[in-house]
This record gives C-alpha cells, structure tokens and sequence, in this order.
C-alpha cells in the first residue's frame, strides 16, 4: 500500500482522523512513524476495550508503525482507579499488556510502558509546566470528561487537573505521530494539538473509533457516559466470560427495533463483521431459516425491515461473539493466575 492508501485504510476503521491530510504527510515521510494509545489499568478488559483497539493497533502495525501502549498507572491513581491501590493497578496493567500482546500475537513494533517509567524521566515535569503554561484553566476543566468526570469535581480533588495535561505531556515526551483512543479522549487529543500549536511543536495526528455502549442503554446518550462499563458486569462483555455468560448477558441486552442506539447492532458493525467477515443466524424453516450475512450494510437493511427478530438476532451475536473469544477464554484457563489480580479489588466506572 502506497502513503495514501495506508491512510484510507486507517481511517476506513476510524469514526474520525484529525486530519486525513496531516496522516497521508506522516505515512510519505516517516519511515517508521509512531503511534500510541493509553489505558487507565482500572479492571477486567470488556470486548469494547480491547477487541476494537486491538484491530487498529494491529492495522497501524500493518501500515509500518511502531504503536506504544501506555499504561497509565498514575493516572488511574489520580482518577481513583482499583481503590488508588497502586499495587492492583500495576497488576492490572501487566494484565492488560498480557492481552494486548496476545491479540497482537507478540509481533515485533509493539511496545508497553508505564507511565512510571514516563514520570521518572529527566524533565518530565519541566514539559508538563511548559505545556500548562499554553492551556487555560477553564480548558483543563473542560478536558476532564477524558476521565468520565465532570467539571465540578476538579473543586473537591485538584489533582483532576493534571490528568489531562500529563495525557499531554505523555504525548510528546513519547514523540508520537500519531495519538490514537476512543471517540471519549478526543479532548484530550485536541488539547494536545492546541497546546503544539501554541508552542511551536508539530501536531500529532489524533485518530478516535467508536465506543461500544452498554448492553444496558441506548447509545443516543453521550457516548462516554453509556459506553460499556468495567464496574457492571451486565453492562459488557468481558474478554474472559464463558459461553453461557456471553448467551445470558446478549439474551437481556437492550435492542430496539432500530439500528441507531442499539448496541447489538453495535457489536456486529464494530466487533463482528470487522474480525469475522460474516454472520450467521440460526432459526428455524418456521421462521425463514437460517440467515448468513456478508456485511453489516445487509444485516442493517434486513434488521430495519422487520424481517429479523431481535431476539434471533441477539442470538447469532451471542454465538459469533463466542467464536471470537474462545482462544481468549481458553488462555485465561490454562493461566488462571493472569485473572488473580482483581480479588478484592474494586472497581469503578
């Protein structure tokens, strides 16, 4: 693939790329651009939380990037992550790079840091002071919801407020091209681009996909605020549930009659058509027989007119989801230690 269509291809599985032309400059001259992403260590990893990243820190890893991804220790400490115990966050991160490496197969390009190791580096904090010195207060407040908090919270625990400048400041001290994360660190990314412009660094291209919204509620609302939640299990699918838990937890999902807001259709679009192709409906000659759809543009068109239950629906997902997990489910039985981290852990949001 030349520059151009490396670019198309990203963004093909993008919801946005700020800006297209800036990453088609990146891909022509760089030989070996960078990219990154950065997790809060904050609980069990759900379907939205490593299978969509995953896809595209494979596909940027295709595209001939070297992709870091920082797990952010002091961060989820500052947002109250795991009870602010430092040892579970850590454990949690090890967790995380553990299913990351695996979704990745261990190919060469990928990297994990801490934001310890970040912090501790000569002048770390010189560059964070330098990078508020270019952003206002009521911009660091305004950025907050990165962290799924809102504005007013910053009066109760002023330690808010340097969450999103070490996002920041992580950006350029890892000198990537490229930030990626989900459509709910978009702030961050802008904040990052502004505070560049205003200091005379280059921009870093800010690449976002969509979040998955809870089983629970529609996705009409703020996404970051309905997305999939580590702290309720009924509200995700996480990485390590068996089949009788994926059948369970799709069989009360939310799931309207429409494909806006209706986070079954969500998992097909962003999870099931990207990593499988296809998929495959069984029901019964009473009731049309089984179905097998190639795209999500068909099963959209079927599932608008009516002609497909939503509960048939909710149970070829359930299967499909299963297919996509099964290696993930049988890794944590032969390492069950890899799960251990979390007792007695409590998780929030």
């Amino acid at each position: 693939m030349n520059a151009f269509e490396k670019a198309e291809f990203i963004a093909a599985q993008s919801q946005e790329v700020v800006t297209m032309d800036e990453l088609v400059h990146i891909l022509e001259t760089r030989e070996r651009p960078k990219a990154y992403i950065g997790f809060e260590p904050s609980g069990y990893l759900h379907i939205g939380s490593l299978l969509v990243p995953s896809r595209m820190v494979n596909s940027l890893l295709d595209c001939g990037f070297s992709v870091t991804i920082l797990l952010a220790d002091w961060h989820a400490l500052i947002n109250d992550k795991l009870g602010g115990n430092m040892e579970k966050i850590r454990a949690c991160g090890d967790y995380m790079a553990d299913a990351f490496s695996f979704m990745a197969g261990n190919r060469e390009g990928l990297e994990f840091k801490f934001a310890t190791d970040l912090i501790s580096e000569t002048d770390y904090w010189t560059d964070l002071i330098k990078n508020a010195k270019c952003a206002t207060l009521q911009r660091l407040k305004r950025a907050m919801t990165i962290m799924g908090r809102n504005e007013d919270e910053a009066e109760l625990d002023s330690s808010k407020l340097l969450y999103p400048l070490m996002q920041v400041t992580d950006i350029f001290r890892l000198g990537v091209d490229v930030a990626y994360a989900g459509m709910d660190q978009r702030k961050a990314h802008m904040l990052a681009r502004e505070v560049a412009e205003a200091s005379g660094r280059r921009k870093p291209v800010a690449v976002h996909t969509p979040l998955l919204s809870s089983l629970k509620s529609s996705s009409r609302m703020d996404a970051a605020i309905s997305k999939m939640s580590k702290s309720d299990p009924g509200s995700s699918i996480y990485v390590h549930d068996d089949e009788a838990t994926i059948a369970a937890k799709m069989k009360g999902a939310f799931c309207p009659k429409e494909t806006e807001g209706n986070p079954v259709t969500d998992i097909c679009r962003y999870i099931i058509f990207p990593y499988s192709g296809h998929l495959e409906i069984r029901r019964s000659t009473k009731y049309g027989g089984n179905l097998d759809f190639k795209s999500y543009g068909e099963l959209e068109k079927v599932y608008s007119e009516g002609t497909l239950h939503p509960m048939d629906l909710k149970s070829g997902v359930a299967s499909a989801l299963w297919q996509l997990l099964k290696p993930l489910n049988k890794h944590y039985a032969d390492s069950p230690a890899l799960l251990e981290w979390m007792s007695g852990a409590a998780v929030t949001r």
